[in-house]
């Protein structure tokens, strides 16, 4: 899908990032238009997370533009972008261990409350009406993912399936303009990446989508657009089936056949620098 400046929700233009001596990113660019749903992938060590942190606030870049709406991006840092309309998953889920399923998801809904943050914080103001509504609006998105049985159970007492669609269900609760999604289907079964399928398609139709992933049937099903990363540069940019047929991805993946990079998925590759800098 071809896209103009005026149609994007994000834009990154020469993103570029250093640690030290290490370039992790190298004039990085990359567009995001409204329901589309664009993939980031690369073998280890190619720049994923460390783009993806980037364009979810986490990491300020070295060089290089942000867009949103054709606008500087709002602010650094997640609750920020949040605010704006961004949200984003975890790898690692980051539930709060504490609370309830249903409270963590009304924890992702902040941004709608009328009275804002420090109404919720005192408590004076709309806090109550808003903390009603924050409640309702939690359970019926429970709900649409089906885990709303679970919304007074403690996150850490459900299957890691359950508790990553509780993650997805924070992350989708109020509505984004654009979801970013850290590997969705890391520890997943077969039935549940296809469900997971299923939802990325569906959120699409009311959300953009960025999703950073290593199994590329995933990838390859539910992606409109796909960039691919190496050395934290960009080798290759298109749709699945132009990717799938680019010799410059198939190279990048070492150890892959002539069939594509799905026949091989992120070989590791030694003593290459990992997103964090490190040296695998």
């Amino acid at each position: 899908m071809t896209t103009t400046a005026g149609d994007q929700l994000l834009s990154a233009d020469g993103v570029t990032v250093r640690f030290g001596g290490l370039t992790a990113l190298d004039g990085v660019g990359l567009r995001v238009a409204p329901g589309t749903v664009v993939g980031l992938i690369g073998p280890n060590g190619a720049g994923k997370t460390t783009l993806f942190n980037v364009l979810s606030g986490v990491l300020r870049p070295s060089a290089g533009t942000l867009s949103w709406k054709g606008r500087p991006q709002p602010g650094r840092g997640p609750h920020r972008l949040a605010r704006s309309g961004i949200s984003r998953t975890f790898q690692g889920l980051n539930l709060f261990a504490n609370m309830t399923v249903l409270d963590n998801v009304v924890a992702g809904a902040d941004r709608l409350a009328r009275g804002g943050p420090l109404s919720m914080v005192t408590g004076l103001g709309r806090h109550h009406r808003d903390e009603r509504a924050l409640r309702t609006r939690a359970l019926a998105t429970l709900d649409r993912f089906g885990v709303a049985e679970h919304a007074h159970r403690l996150p850490g007492t459900l299957p890691y399936g359950i508790q990553k669609q509780v993650a997805l269900a924070r992350a989708c609760v109020s509505d984004p303009e654009l979801l970013l999604l850290d590997e969705p289907a890391s520890g997943l079964s077969g039935r549940q990446m296809d469900t997971l399928a299923e939802q990325i398609r569906s959120l699409s139709r009311n959300m953009a989508v960025v999703l950073v992933e290593h199994h590329m049937d995933l990838v390859m099903d539910v992606c409109d657009h796909i960039v691919v990363l190496d050395f934290g540069r960009v080798i290759s940019t298109g749709t699945p089936d132009e990717v799938r047929a680019d010799p410059a991805v198939t190279r990048a993946y070492l150890g892959a056949s002539a069939d594509g990079p799905d026949a091989a998925p992120d070989t590791d590759r030694s003593a290459t620098p990992t997103d964090d800098g490190a040296a695998r």
